[in-house]
């Protein structure tokens, strides 16, 4: 699956949305391990991550050639700020329909509109992949990230009240978001 578009940022830089390719395994491995150091909202932290630079490259080069996969970057000024993907949930017929979504900003690039830039672009290629339905899990205290998905049409299904456990704040309350598409 391939896309690939610019955008103008809330702070008028110019930002590209597009597939990560295996040239960019060193530096989306740099900014997975920055994103996941400046927020509790992730699924890992830096230290948990299974993959080096080589791996990122590999797995960016699966993506980038998959039919109804992707993993999309968000460059601004030569810099990955974020990335995004949908995966499928799996490949058996009563769940083929479904994909997930994940997101990551940089710190320095939030309140820009990338997230939501990333968002869309990952709700088109879904779209266009032929799924029927897109998910996400959100942690409960990120109100931003919640308005964000709700904004885009995405509503709530369930509930875990210990569906991440923090280093930091123990404990973490999970949000399953779905969107028909």
């Amino acid at each position: 699956m391939k896309y690939n578009k610019k955008i103008r940022l809330k702070n008028n830089k110019e930002c590209c949305l597009r597939n990560g390719n295996e040239n960019d395994g060193q530096s989306v491995f740099e900014n997975f391990n920055l994103t996941h150091s400046q927020t509790d909202y992730l699924l890992s932290y830096p230290d948990e991550n299974s993959f080096d630079a080589e791996q990122e490259s590999k797995f960016l080069k699966e993506k980038s050639e998959s039919e109804n996969e992707i993993e999309i970057i968000a460059v601004v000024d030569n810099v990955v700020a974020g990335t995004a993907g949908i995966e499928a949930v799996g490949t058996k017929y009563k769940v083929k329909h479904r994909a997930e979504l994940g997101i990551s900003v940089a710190k320095e690039f939030w309140g820009l509109g990338i997230g939501w830039a990333l968002m869309n672009a990952c709700i088109e290629c879904a779209r266009n992949a032929g799924y029927v339905q897109l998910e996400l899990n959100v942690v409960a205290e990120n109100t931003r990230a919640i308005a964000m998905y709700e904004r885009a049409g995405f509503v709530e299904y369930g509930r875990n009240p210990k569906g991440f456990q923090s280093r930091k704040t123990g404990f973490q309350e999970l949000i399953y978001m779905k969107m028909e598409l």
